[in-house]
Formats: structure tokens, C-alpha cells, sequence
């Protein structure tokens, strides 16, 4: 479990806790256990959120637990310093679906002595880098990676697999449209999509271990 910082802040600096992980991994969770407890600590917290994000409530982060805290929906990553003023500690949910700016806010945030503490996934359905939190993780003084435990495997799930048949960036679910995999659930699941797109009818190929590629069985 991931324990404060107790330094003496003498310096007026703060910084910057990365939470991240695949759907149904309990980033939003931790993130809500870390500003509850600053909140128990008579600390001044605001939370902020993509107005984007509705799929719960328009104020509230939600967890998928139903565990929620009250935050401000902003449009982009440069309403945030408008709105901290005065502020011990700073949470971002749903970071991924920020502007790239919200690297530069974080650090500016850090700056001025406030601490901050993001949540978000760090890759894509596609399985790639997702957004701005590759670069909110190189930035950070402390990354937390969190797993989902796979729902065909029951190994840790670090791949959130898109069930739905939509291929936008961007596409809020639950249940549903998601489903947190393992690695080798995760490619297969995958090389069984690239097959039915391809709709291969030609029984000389075979798959090859990478779903991006197909090859000929040898004569």
C-alpha cells in the first residue's frame, strides 16, 4: 500500500502520485482513499474531473465500487489552476482524457507547494500509451500500478479489452464494453478480432502469436 509523505516540507515544494492501471483496477478507488484521508486531515482538497466523464454523475468521481467523492468537472487541463487557489492537495481523475497541457499544470501545481495526485489509465484499448500519462508517469515523484485480475484467466489483468464494436479513442463504458485482461488473454482476444475482420476463408494461413501479422503454413 502506498504510504504518504512525511517529510518536512521546509523547501514549499510539493509533487506529483501517479495512479494507474487497466479498467476495473481500483485507480479511482485509491485515488478517493488518498484525498479522504487528506480531507480527515483538515487539509483543503479539490478534486477535478474531464466534463467529459458523466457515466456515474456529472460532480461526483465515482469508483466502480460506488465509492464517490464531490468534484469539479473542468473542460480542459488549464481551468485547474484557476480553481486551486489556496489548495494542500489537488486530485485529477480520468487524467488520460485530458489535453497534453495537464503535464505542465501538474508540474506547476507541484511547484507551488500543492500536492498532486492523478488517476488514469495508461493504455488504450489498442494497447498503447494512453494521452498525457506516459508523460505524467516520467514526471512523477511516485507511480503507483494497480491490476484488475483477468476475467479469463484469473491472472493479474493489466489490458483493458474493448468488447464493443467501436474503434473511437474515446468511448466511456463499464461491464458492458469492457474487460480487463491478462496479457495472453488480452492478444488472443485480439488476434481473434484482427481474424474476423480479415475474414480469412483461405485454410493454408494460420495465425502467428502476432495478432498484427498472419503467416503461410509451410507445404
Amino acid at each position: 500500500m502506498f504510504l504518504e509523505n512525511t517529510v518536512n516540507h521546509k523547501e514549499q515544494f510539493g509533487w506529483i502520485e501517479v495512479i494507474c492501471g487497466s479498467m476495473f483496477s481500483g485507480k479511482t478507488e485509491e485515488l478517493i482513499r488518498r484525498l479522504k484521508r487528506a480531507q480527515f486531515a483538515k487539509q483543503k482538497v479539490e478534486i477535478f474531473k474531464p466534463s467529459v466523464d458523466v457515466r456515474y454523475d456529472e460532480e461526483m468521481v465515482v469508483s466502480h465500487d460506488a465509492n464517490e467523492i464531490r468534484s469539479t468537472p473542468v473542460p480542459a487541463a488549464a481551468n485547474i489552476p484557476i480553481l486551486a487557489d489556496d489548495c494542500d492537495v489537488i486530485g485529477i481523475d480520468e487524467a488520460q482524457f485530458f489535453d497534453d497541457e495537464i503535464v505542465q499544470v501538474c508540474n506547476d501545481l507541484a511547484n507551488r507547494g500543492i500536492r498532486v495526485i492523478v488517476a488514469g489509465l495508461d493504455m488504450d484499448f489498442k494497447g498503447n500509451p494512453f494521452g498525457p500519462m506516459p508523460a505524467l508517469m516520467a514526471t512523477a515523484e511516485y507511480v503507483t500500478k494497480v491490476h484488475a485480475v483477468c476475467t479469463r484467466t484469473g491472472n493479474l489483468a493489466q489490458y483493458s479489452y474493448r468488447k464493443a464494436q467501436n474503434d473511437n479513442l474515446v468511448l466511456l463504458g463499464e461491464t458492458e464494453e469492457y474487460e480487463p485482461l491478462s496479457r495472453a488473454a488480452y492478444y488472443k482476444a485480439m488476434l481473434r478480432d484482427r481474424l474476423k475482420k480479415m475474414e480469412v476463408k483461405d485454410p493454408t494461413e494460420v495465425p502467428n502469436t502476432d495478432p498484427s501479422k498472419t503467416i503461410k503454413k509451410a507445404n
